[in-house]
């Protein structure tokens, strides 16, 4: 939840209700508000508990991929639920990708030579490649550098976005072999 609503939701765990004057509506609403509130401050308890075994857990399995720059703990476990328990079922890192949806595939007509992802595959895989992407456009000196240096090739934000995807997949997948071919 954004913090504006953690924010409201701790003003709402304040209100006073007068228990007496339920059939006010002011006093049914604070009621309300503040039964939520309390569920609210219930459920993101409930999720830092979880997010923290995750945490551990994904660290134990898969120590080389969330060491990289923009995985975190909820990406890799995403990647780890993509890959499944058999990463060898996989021939190929062109394989992983694929099912990451992060192939290229041509879409070339008359003299422009453009690619696209491909589309099918795994949406979620495919979103936490889009995130991991997404900061280390933010926050990874090598991956800014990159992407200026394409944009000065002429390539759109968007083919750069692609391009950079399809490279996140290819480390991710060495990694997880790594890892789980280890472990």
């Amino acid at each position: 939840m954004p913090s504006g609503g953690l924010a409201a939701a701790r003003h709402c765990r304040k209100f006073r209700i007068d228990r007496a004057r339920l059939n006010d509506p002011v006093q049914a609403v604070k009621l309300a508000l503040r039964t939520l509130a309390a569920r609210i401050a219930d459920l993101d308890a409930e999720i830092t508990e979880l997010e923290r075994s995750l945490t551990t857990l994904v660290h134990a399995t898969a120590p080389t991929l969330v060491s990289r720059v923009g995985i975190g703990a909820i990406h890799a476990a995403q990647l780890l639920i993509t890959v499944g328990e058999n990463v060898e079922r996989f021939h190929s890192e062109a394989a992983f990708a694929r099912l990451c949806g992060v192939a290229p595939v041509p879409v070339s007509s008359g003299k422009s030579h453009r690619m696209r992802l491909h589309r099918g595959g795994d949406r979620k895989a495919n979103r936490a490649l889009h995130m991991i992407a997404v900061v280390r456009l933010r926050y990874d000196a090598r991956t800014i550098d990159y992407m200026q240096r394409r944009l000065a090739e002429g390539l759109s934000k968007k083919d750069v976005l692609r391009c950079l995807k399809r490279f996140i997949a290819r480390e991710a997948y060495n990694d997880l072999r790594h890892d789980l071919i280890a472990a």
